[in-house]
């Protein structure tokens, strides 16, 4: 495993042991970046779930578990993102799914995660899963936007045997369709452990691993639901949606054992959450005891499941609820790869690696999109105003007893709301598209 130039080497000041950033003995970890879609807080083994998740709680058990753990409501929001560090509505991205029939995506102009991690020096990024941010042409497509490698599809909800999405096929590597067959999660576990057990041991890997599991159309092999009926699950909670979720699990559990056989699990950086709450119906998962759904700001929608595993660098077998999400995850890898990165523009998420190793929680606001505003104590929704602290399933509106922290909750939401952009279309194209392109083949653009 490659470390760190010394900063004498470096002839620079670059990172240290408590500054959120890396010592010069600690080398670059590999990076794992696993994404569930659509899966709640009340879906895992560790919150109580009827739902087999092993691999996911062993993470929450070895790693940090992520108490505090913020996405947007829906899923394109979240992976813009993640992806950039920046609020999705600086771009256009925010607020609703990127629907496939819309022909935005993220700008080309974005530096994305694995454009810094290239920066870094990692010379293998592979992208294995649902990608979201853009169908219309080639400047969206993940090799133009920072990654070696793709493995996946362009849309969401596609079927899970068929690989379909609006009559066309939408399963690919890299530009070109593949036509392996199989169920979708199967395919994405087995490429994501072909990719790390090929990774050289001399050069750190960045995988993100974005699995549509367990979005619908709930569909799983008939032998894995079948493990699931009769069973005690929530009230409304499909046997067909826990084999989803379980299958999802035993995939990941497979990615942490391809890890482990290649003998470099203590230099790994895994990190696990889901793009957003639960639906909450229709047999889906649920996200109790928080309140609300997918699509709603509530914390239901926006609060999710999440773990870090780093044991080189951060301590396991412990909770933090420190307030962070979904914009957080570009400025913190590229700081645990030991990039000291300056943004060409500004960044809305900040390095967590200090409050993950025990420093304070920073002050700050939180912008989860669709008008939320979050600190580490209080909550705006609307003109509702929540003490989290006391009241984590916002059961109590306060805005006429705490006119102060109303008026300060309002004024970060002002702010947040400013950052709107436009979002970018291609030259030429549309706003959108009337039919899918065939088999979701790209125009290079």
């Amino acid at each position: 495993m490659r470390r760190l130039p010394t900063r004498q080497e470096e002839g620079s000041d670059t990172m240290t042991d408590r500054s959120g950033t890396l010592p010069d003995s600690v080398p670059q970890p590999n990076i794992v970046l696993i994404v569930a879609d659509d899966m709640g807080w009340g879906d895992v083994g560790y919150h109580g779930s009827g739902i087999e998740t092993p691999a996911i709680d062993r993470l929450a058990l070895e790693g940090v578990e992520l108490d505090r753990f913020y996405v947007c409501p829906v899923c394109s929001p979240t992976r813009t993102g993640l992806m950039t560090g920046r609020y999705p509505n600086r771009m256009g991205m925010h607020g609703h799914p990127t629907q496939y029939t819309e022909n935005k995506g993220l700008p080309p102009d974005e530096v994305t995660l694995a454009d810094v991690l290239a920066r870094a020096d990692y010379p293998l990024r592979h992208a294995v899963g649902k990608w979201h941010l853009g169908t219309a042409a080639t400047c969206f497509h993940p090799v133009n936007r920072g990654f070696t490698g793709f493995y996946g599809h362009y849309c969401g909800m596609i079927d899970y045997w068929t690989h379909e999405r609006g009559g066309e096929l939408d399963w690919h590597r890299g530009y070109e369709s593949s036509y392996e067959e199989g169920y979708s999660t199967h395919l994405m576990t087995r490429e994501a452990v072909r990719f790390i057990e090929s990774a050289p041991l001399n050069d750190p890997f960045f995988l993100y691993l974005a699995y549509n599991a367990v979005h619908t159309p709930l569909q799983a092999p008939r032998e894995e639901v079948a493990r699931y009926e009769g069973r005690d699950l929530p009230e409304g909670q499909s046997p067909t949606y826990a084999a989803m979720g379980t299958i999802m699990d035993r995939g990941i559990g497979r990615v942490l054992d391809a890890i482990e056989r290649k003998g470099v699990a203590e230099d790994t950086l895994v990190w696990f959450f889901s793009d957003n709450g639960a639906v909450g119906r229709g047999g889906c998962g649920h996200n109790r005891p928080l309140r609300g759904h997918k699509g709603t700001p509530y914390e239901g929608g926006i609060r999710v499941p999440a773990a870090l595993r780093w044991p080189a660098r951060i301590e396991g077998g412990r909770k933090v609820d420190t307030l962070m999400g979904y914009v957080d995850v570009l400025p913190t890898l590229a700081a645990a790869a030991g990039l000291d990165y300056e943004p060409p523009g500004p960044l809305d998420g900040i390095n967590l690696l200090d409050a993950l190793t025990g420093g304070a929680p920073p002050e700050r606001a939180f912008y989860p999109d669709r008008g939320a505003v979050i600190t580490q104590r209080w909550k705006l929704v609307e003109d509702e105003l929540f003490d989290l602290e006391d009241d984590p399933a916002e059961t109590r509106a306060l805005g006429a007893d705490c006119p102060d922290v109303l008026a300060a909750m309002r004024r970060h939401r002002e702010h947040f709301l400013s950052l709107t952009g436009d979002p970018y279309v291609p030259p030429a194209m549309p706003p959108e598209k009337q039919m899918p392109p065939p088999e979701w083949r790209m125009p290079e653009l």
